[in-house]
């Protein structure tokens, strides 16, 4: 891997400010063939989603078709109903580690959904891979993969809380120059594995030189996200681990949360089954997530600098879309990434649905 390539990818992936900001994220997708949307779910809902706000209530929206009324629960008591599709803003509840919602149609199976973001101390980009509908209409369940930025400013809260959430395993996606610089701090009890993205790669230092050359570094990075040996290898570890571990929640992460994860979760959520603009979403809500951060990190740069930054901070429909052409390169689907690329053979899927998958 060149060094340009390399060092571009760490760069964008070295800062991190304890700053969360909401998603907001639009969504751009690409075309994999996989014949449209089916409806065989027995959950109605094609829409449930929970966003915290800053003044500590909480926004519900759903859609369930067909169906008449819809209750939402929380600790076991309706804190909002309505009809087949509604809002709600429910507040004064009950301090707590993370706060779920029961969305309750009148017939069909439920929901039960949590904000996305953990917030935590020393955090700025963790949060559930889960709660998105997939093209057969069903849901990934809440509370089993987490995704996140570097852990080494985890605080002693930090560390108890997501022993509360039940961290079993921890795979850090970074270099070694990374790890020994800013060494993770993991749960009680919580296995840590490492699973290098870049590993075998060798050092690096050059830095691209304009903004042109900084979306070339990262379209690159991408593309070896994909195809190079120590991608392989790190992602069949966290696939691995996550349909072997019956314990979970696993977390995967690296320094900024948006990159090396970005691509991780991406290809879970495509792999369950995910639609790709919904995918996309997902992989763009980093910006949301770290825009503070990253202005903070801009605003203290020269122009010309800044604009050479900037492409490495932020993440990109272009930067996502290179790794599925590189998937479509290389291997032709998928599906065949999955097989080929991972070792993830049919049976192993099918486990890792049934394991994340409801409705």
């Amino acid at each position: 891997m060149k060094k340009a390539l390399l060092a571009a990818t760490v760069v964008a992936s070295t800062f991190t400010l304890a700053i969360v900001a909401a998603p907001a994220a639009s969504a751009h997708g690409w075309d994999f063939g996989w014949g449209g949307h089916h409806g065989n779910s027995s959950i109605p809902f094609t829409e449930a989603t929970v966003t915290a706000g800053a003044d500590g209530a909480y926004t519900l929206k759903w859609n369930a078709k067909g169906t008449k009324r819809v209750e939402i629960k929380a600790n076991g008591k309706v804190v909002a109903k309505g009809g087949a599709q509604g809002e709600a803003v429910v507040g004064g509840l009950p301090a707590a580690d993370r706060q779920w919602f029961d969305f309750e149609p009148e017939r069909g199976e439920g929901l039960r959904l949590a904000d996305r973001l953990i917030k935590l101390e020393g955090t700025a980009n963790f949060r559930d891979a889960g709660g998105y509908r997939t093209t057969t209409g069903q849901w990934v369940k809440m509370g089993e993969i987490y995704r996140s930025d570097a852990l080494n400013k985890l605080t002693a809260n930090d560390l108890a809380k997501l022993q509360r959430l039940r961290v079993k395993t921890v795979f850090d996606l970074r270099m070694e120059s990374e790890r020994t610089t800013d060494a993770d701090k993991v749960p009680a009890g919580a296995t840590y594995v490492v699973a290098d993205v870049f590993a075998g790669s060798g050092s690096f230092q050059a830095m691209p030189k304009t903004p042109d050359e900084a979306v070339k570094a990262m379209v690159d990075a991408e593309k070896a996200m994909v195809s190079g040996e120590g991608g392989k290898k790190a992602y069949t570890q966290v696939f691995e681990g996550i349909e072997r571990d019956r314990n979970r929640s696993v977390l995967f992460h690296c320094t900024a949360g948006k990159d090396r994860t970005g691509w991780a979760n991406a290809s879970l959520l495509t792999a369950l089954g995910v639609p790709s603009e919904t995918v996309m979403a997902d992989y763009l809500a980093s910006n949301d997530y770290r825009k503070a951060a990253n202005d903070a990190i801009l605003s203290h740069l020269p122009a010309a600098q800044a604009a050479v930054y900037k492409p490495m901070l932020d993440v990109r429909p272009e930067y996502l879309n290179a790794g599925y052409a590189e998937v479509n390169s290389k291997f032709g689907s998928f599906d065949n990434y999955l097989k080929s690329g991972l070792g993830i053979d049919g049976r192993e899927l099918k486990q890792l649905k049934k394991d994340l998958l409801v409705g």
